[in-house]
């Protein structure tokens, strides 16, 4: 395999490699590789699972764009026919444990990227699929912008879609009638409140897919993108753990939130969180249906 690798490295940028394999992806081989083109880190999947890292490359070219948070540089992403590989290759990046500044830096740049225009034309979506970790993530575009655009997209591209994986792999009847009820019952969870506007989001946002360089300069990677509620993002953030310290003060001062913006956002960040847990269903199972289920019924009961 890391001959095969140099091979496809050296057909882009001929000179010697050096190569390490890292291990650091669930979902795909990961390198450093130091050569002619620099210091990279390097993703490979087979060919026919191109598309997930021409898709991840997407990603990071449009966080990259919009001037506002750091992200890798992308430097290739290719299909080595003969090697029988498909490649991504990223600037390396060396990073740091995060420091005092980290947590407000992360909360400033995540404002700007949520405040940045976001194309769609007021509409919810991404101009292609990619991938919540291995999980197929649909993007087609909402008919209309608003809150009945947000609506339409949140039921359908996002709980439903997932709802539909679950109910084919069969075992979670319980939960697969529940994400049903909730999205049928979404409308009262945004009455009142700021109505949903389209951002361009990172997608995957939680801490093992943020880091920092050496003056706490925060960088991104491992995205998910698509335009979507800026409140997707910071549920996340909060679902596995809390932001660091000095966030939420940063992100809420940079992005001008009243006291109804945090109301609206404690009262929808459940149903956000549903479907970062239902896709953790369908990737790891254990208990996290039980927590899934758990927050479907918080979402079903009276108010």
């Amino acid at each position: 395999m890391t001959q095969r690798l140099v091979q496809a490295l050296q057909a882009q940028w001929p000179g010697p490699w050096r190569i390490q394999e890292l291990g650091a992806s669930g979902f795909c081989s990961t390198w450093r590789a130091d050569g002619p083109a620099g210091a990279c880190f390097v993703k490979t999947l087979p060919p026919p699972h191109a598309a997930t890292l021409e898709a991840e490359a997407d990603g990071l070219q449009a966080l990259a764009g919009s001037g506002c948070v750091r992200v890798p540089r992308v430097l290739a992403s290719f299909t080595d026919a003969p090697q029988d590989l498909a490649l991504l290759v990223m600037e390396w990046l060396p990073l740091q444990r995060p420091r005092a500044d980290y947590g407000p830096r992360l909360g400033r740049a995540l404002a700007a990227l949520h405040a940045a225009p976001a194309p769609g034309g007021g509409r919810f979506g991404w101009h292609r699929e990619n991938r919540l970790g291995p999980t197929p993530q649909p993007n087609g575009w909402s008919r209309e912008g608003g809150l009945a655009g947000w609506l339409d997209f949140l039921r359908g591209q996002r709980l439903l879609a997932l709802n539909a994986r679950l109910q084919a792999a069969g075992g979670h009847e319980e939960l697969v009638l529940a994400v049903q009820q909730v999205a049928d019952r979404l409308d009262p969870l945004f009455d009142g409140g700021p109505v949903p506007r389209p951002a361009l989001l990172h997608g995957d946002l939680w801490l093992g897919n943020c880091g920092a360089l050496a003056d706490d300069e925060p960088v991104l990677y491992d995205p998910a993108v698509s335009v979507s509620d800026p409140g997707m993002e910071l549920a996340l953030l909060q679902l596995f753990g809390q932001p660091p310290a000095g966030f939420w003060h940063a992100y809420q001062e940079a992005a001008g939130w009243t006291p109804d913006d945090l109301q609206a956002h404690e009262r929808r960040r459940p149903v956000y969180q549903l479907y970062h847990l239902l896709n953790h269903v369908l990737v790891f199972g254990g208990g996290y249906g039980r927590q899934a289920l758990a927050v479907a019924g918080q979402l079903l009961r009276p108010r």
